[in-house]
């Protein structure tokens, strides 16, 4: 997949501009793909090029003026043929923190411990705010009454994903954790504290 798959997936929830996309990344799929603002201002540049999406100019008077993108038709037809399209490969994990793992009984096992203890915070920190997202995107429904009556039920469907990936990951630190205390309260090859 590409950056503009990504952002064409993202402009199917309406208008925006630049720095829209760049926070709604965060917020719509993030879960999924990640780019950073430089990353997506070019790919709009290109798009735009491409005759995938329009701007529009919108006057502010006490900010710099803003380019609102949206998707033309011939971006609306290349996202149908991208859905359509076969699937690209499965992904691959490329994790350097397994790399560092893989390697940690010949390394410095305390400063592995710290690596995955802030994998975790970060992961703890990505779930909460994909909660915080499912609870905006159900607001009071449940969940078969959303999908059900939501007009687009795609941005749920990666939300989950989501979710679970930062599940997943959580419980993969808390377990390495507990592994890494064991040993090294067995081994005396570290100090052995209590991991949260």
């Amino acid at each position: 997949m590409a950056l503009r798959d990504a952002v064409m997936a993202a402009l199917l929830e309406g208008e925006a501009s630049g720095y829209d996309l760049a926070k709604g990344f965060d917020a719509s799929v993030a879960n999924f793909w990640t780019a950073t603002p430089q990353q997506l201002y070019r790919e709009l540049e290109r798009m735009e090029g491409e005759g995938l999406i329009s701007a529009r100019v919108v006057v502010q008077e006490r900010r710099p003026n803003k380019r609102l993108f949206s998707l033309t038709e011939a971006g609306m037809a290349a996202v149908r043929d991208y859905v359509a399209g076969p699937p690209g490969r499965p992904p691959a994990i490329r994790d350097e923190l397994l790399v560092r793992v893989q390697c940690v009984d010949v390394g410095d096992a305390e400063a592995v411990r710290a690596a995955i203890t802030e994998r975790r915070e970060r992961a703890e920190t990505k779930l909460a705010r994909y909660e915080r997202l499912r609870e905006r995107l159900l607001d009071g429904r449940t969940e078969d009454e959303y999908c059900a009556q939501a007009e687009r039920i795609g941005p749920y469907l990666t939300l989950l994903r989501g979710l679970s990936f930062e599940r997943e990951d959580i419980r993969w630190c808390e377990i390495a954790l507990s592994r890494l205390e064991r040993r090294a309260q067995k081994t005396g090859s570290g100090p052995a504290r209590a991991t949260p």
